[in-house]
């Protein structure tokens, strides 16, 4: 764990450190997001977080490599050098629509080309497993195809939850602790994954580059990532969950293999961004438009129209990332589905308290509107010369 530190430290402090010279740079360029109909926040917004992101991300590899602590992973230099190149590549596909508007068929080539590396690099969905089916091996020809199908649908999923001050910080580097988490058990228990295995790194990089960019980011933002940053967070989920679940044919049978189906696991930890793409799919289906086309549908939007403020809805989704997280993980650790009664009564709670809380808060404000206009009734009933604004006698 001592490795893992050192790399989610120094992701961290590269982050935190650099942030504020790209908020600068942003100003100084006019790279800037300005409110319209569309967007939430209502004053304009640097946008060249991503790069700060990235670089965290780059300089955590670098740690990673370095330390020692890591040899396996860096003993084959082709998946850490084409994580690298990939994210780079997404990196300046996202850069560049920040910079200028880039149309969707290309930045849609750009993802393919990104995943494309990552798929060429080894970093490639090779097994599924499939819960009560078994081990299935993917033919030659449909590991690239489905590595691209799965970084673009990651780095979709990023993008469009990027809609909230810190939102998809947040989500991303809870999901990326989990992971980690998720990787780490699985070296340990059995050695299902083996140690020259890149994902858990990867997660790691991740989850020092949100912490270090969240206290920029938070409401409200002094900064925006961007789609360079939404991507690249997109493409190194990916890649995490690829090395991890997908790049093992290791033996696992019962109930250890029900709780580490490793391609699976990780859908239920990102299950926010991946519901809020699910559902943009089929509304923009049944609407007959393009995903590209932004609107105002998307899961955040539609906890703020219950009547939640920006800060509580993020707040919202990052604790159902959090739950999500937990019910992978604690079955994982304990062997049994114990767990799953607590946060199933969290879980609902939640939903309560999503659905009910802005009702609950208007009618107390109401109720307290109405006391206090009762007893400036009942003042004036009691000095009628003052209520009808006559002076005072003496």
């Amino acid at each position: 764990m001592i490795g893992y530190v050192a790399v989610i430290g120094a992701a961290f402090l590269v982050t935190l450190a650099l942030t504020p010279v790209m908020i600068r740079l942003s100003w100084r360029f006019g790279v800037v997001d300005r409110p319209d109909s569309r967007r939430v926040h209502t004053r304009p917004t640097p946008r060249l977080g991503g790069a700060a992101i990235v670089a965290g991300v780059l300089v955590g590899l670098g740690v990673a490599w370095l330390t020692g602590e890591f040899r396996p992973v860096f003993r084959t230099i082709a998946p850490p050098l084409g994580v690298v190149l990939a994210t780079l590549t997404m990196y300046l596909v996202g850069q560049l629509d920040d910079l200028r508007d880039v149309s969707a068929p290309a930045k849609t080539a750009g993802s393919v080309l990104a995943g494309s590396i990552l798929a060429a690099s080894g970093v490639a969905i090779l097994f599924f497993r499939v819960p009560f089916v078994g081990l299935v091996a993917l033919p030659p020809d449909l590991v690239p195809l489905i590595t691209v199908l799965w970084v673009v649908g990651m780095a979709q999923a990023v993008n469009l939850i990027d809609g909230l001050d810190g939102l998809a910080t947040g989500v991303v580097g809870i999901a990326s602790g989990a992971v980690l988490m998720f990787a780490e058990h699985l070296d340990n228990a059995d050695s299902i994954i083996s140690d020259d295995n890149i994902g858990a790194v990867i997660a790691a990089c991740v989850v020092g580059a949100c912490l270090g960019f969240l206290p920029w980011n938070f409401h409200p933002a002094r900064i925006f990532m961007g789609d360079a940053g939404a991507l690249s967070l997109g493409l190194l989920m990916a890649a995490a969950t690829i090395a991890i679940g997908g790049n093992t044919d290791a033996e696992v049978r019962g109930q250890t293999f029900f709780f580490f189906a490793p391609l699976f696991l990780p859908l239920v930890i990102l299950g926010v961004p991946i519901v809020d793409t699910a559902w943009a799919l089929l509304r923009r289906a049944k609407g007959r438009a393009g995903l590209t086309i932004a609107d105002k549908g998307h899961l955040h939007h539609r906890i703020m129209r219950l009547g939640h403020g920006q800060t509580r809805s993020v707040l919202i989704l990052w604790t159902w990332t959090a739950l999500l997280s937990a019910a992978v993980l604690v079955p994982v650790y304990t062997g049994n589905g114990v767990g799953f009664i607590p946060l199933a009564v969290a879980a609902l709670a939640l939903l309560l308290f999503t659905l009910f809380a802005p009702g609950w808060q208007a009618r107390r404000a109401n109720g307290a509107l109405g006391e206090a206009d009762a007893g400036e009734a009942a003042e004036a009933v009691g000095r009628p010369g003052e209520a009808l604004g006559s002076a005072p006698t003496g």
